[in-house]
């Protein structure tokens, strides 16, 4: 007696009358199921070999639920399973819940007949545990499926971000773009080793998270090195811009509003930000020289490379991508990679290094915040305010 056998027969009380299932379809039911159930594919050879003893495809109460062959018999539908193998799996399947045992007073396995030749009692395995958990199988079948559905899914999508990965990579060393690509890829093959061969949507989808944000980063290492391209191929680009986008305008450096001549504005067309000062490297990085740890090598040197020691520090202090994309667009990149150098200094009071930024980008957008401030703050915290360069 083991409490699995305890078990299955407490579930057999409590069948109700009514219950019935197609047993070959619960038996596929069964197999799609085996994960969560713990059973193995020999147990479900045997559990098949028995339900193949069964007279009627429709399990139910009113049918009788017991099946009575022989060890030789149920060895033979079992594929010429060994007799000790046979009984080890019968087990299992009544540790399971999915069998029961209905011991004769010898111990064989018989059926007594009426004068009708019905059958009026049987001893050997009952299948109403099997029967009784008939719709918690169906449902675990049924989450299996969709589970795998979604490995399969998440499979592809790995998939691509590693051949996207790979590609950026070799793109960026093929064309010389200032980072610790050695350093990238050995962490992009660390995360590669932590797939596992036997892998669930569970295990999958962190390792798919660290990828696409892996991939993430190195799109904006590569955007910002085109947009400093552009930015220093270009220094009039943002003022022609200006001039190109209102060919009205007669004086750029001098705006002057309709309102000045007796005209309302007009509400569709949205007034024009000056850009925001730039303030010197060096400031910066006396301001907040934590940044320069992140930098390439560890060292920051040059606009540039505050730029890409502010795209690591993002990902860090997890500031999303569209985030820091919007202080880019408000603030410029030099800026925006100033601000982030803030938030790291003073990482240890700010509870939301996303949210914090996402407001100092909109109150820039209102023509109400600039960095200097700010600088001037850690300057001064830290002793430099005389030392500034001009």
């Amino acid at each position: 007696m083991t409490l699995g056998m305890l078990a299955s027969q407490y579930m057999s009380r409590e069948l109700e009358p009514e219950t019935s299932a197609d047993k070959w379809k619960l038996f596929r039911a069964l197999c799609e199921a085996k994960p969560k159930l713990g059973i193995s594919e020999r147990a479900l050879s045997v559990m098949n070999a028995l339900l193949s003893f069964y007279p009627e495809t429709t399990l139910s109460e009113e049918n009788g639920l017991i099946v009575f062959p022989s060890n030789m018999q149920l060895s033979l539908r079992a594929h010429g399973m060994a007799e000790a193998t046979l009984r080890r799996h019968i087990a299992a399947l009544v540790d399971a819940g999915l069998l029961a045992r209905r011991d004769s007073p010898n111990g064989k396995r018989y059926a007594r007949k009426d004068g009708d030749g019905s059958i009026d009692e049987a001893y050997g395995f009952s299948l109403a545990p099997l029967l009784s958990r008939a719709r918690e199988i169906e449902q675990i079948a049924a989450d299996v499926k969709i589970e795998r559905l979604q490995l399969r899914r998440l499979r592809e999508r790995l998939t691509i971000c590693r051949r996207d990965i790979g590609k950026l990579i070799e793109v960026a060393i093929e064309e010389g773009v200032d980072g610790n690509w050695d350093g990238i890829h050995q962490h992009y093959r660390s995360l590669v080793a932590t797939i596992p061969r036997v892998a669930t949507a569970a295990t999958v989808a962190p390792i798919l998270e660290e990828m696409e944000m892996l991939r993430e980063e190195i799109s904006n290492l590569l955007e910002i090195r085109l947009k400093i391209e552009n930015l220093s191929g270009n220094p009039d680009q943002i003022e022609r811009h200006k001039q190109n986008s209102h060919p009205e305008s007669t004086n750029e450096l001098e705006p002057r509003s309709r309102e000045e001549q007796g005209e309302r504005p007009s509400p569709a067309i949205e007034p024009q930000r000056e850009p925001m000062k730039v303030f010197p490297l060096g400031m910066v990085l006396r301001a907040c020289p934590s940044i320069s740890d992140y930098g390439p090598g560890g060292v920051v040197a040059s606009p540039r490379d505050l730029m890409q020691a502010a795209v690591v520090v993002r990902s860090m202090l997890c500031v999303s991508p569209s985030a820091y994309q919007d202080a880019c667009e408000v603030m410029g990149p030099e800026n925006a990679s100033a601000v982030m150098a803030c938030i790291l200094e003073r990482s240890g009071h700010i509870k939301s290094p996303g949210g914090y930024l996402r407001d100092l980008t909109s109150r820039a957008k209102r023509g109400e915040f600039s960095p200097g401030p700010v600088l001037m703050a850690l300057l001064r915290a830290r002793g430099g305010s005389d030392r500034l360069a001009s």
